[in-house]
């Protein structure tokens, strides 16, 4: 089972980056996929959400209304567009797979974990 994030990178503030989340090894159909991020210093924090199986979609506020996660069936794939970007989203993104509904925004309800990719936005 691997998880494969990518598209991070580095970028002015207001400017746009797409994140994506390639799933190999095994279905996620029945999963929810999630993107968390951490900042130097801080906590792993819950960024965005999608039940694979019906495409609902959570966000944290900090987010809500700047990014939109969505996903591709057909390549087992999963993005993070992220618009108005701002320094304070600055961080290595991680993508992550639940198998359960439970606290979806809780790190510790996910089974598997992407390599997490550096985002940089700068001032």
């Amino acid at each position: 089972v691997q998880l494969q994030a990518s598209g991070g990178g580095l970028v002015q503030s207001g400017g746009s980056l797409r994140l994506s989340c390639a799933a190999s090894g095994r279905t996620f159909r029945s999963y929810y996929m999630g993107w968390f991020r951490q900042a130097a210093g801080k906590e792993r924090e819950f960024v965005s959400a999608i039940n694979w199986s019906d495409g609902n979609t959570y966000y944290a506020d900090s987010v809500k209304g700047r990014f939109t996660i969505s996903r591709d069936n057909a390549k087992n794939t999963v993005y993070l567009q992220m618009n108005s970007l701002k320094p304070e989203d600055t961080a290595v993104y991680y993508c992550a797979a639940s198998r359960t509904a439970v606290v979806i925004t809780s790190a510790a309800r996910y089974n598997y974990w992407g390599q997490g990719t550096q985002v940089t936005v700068s001032s």
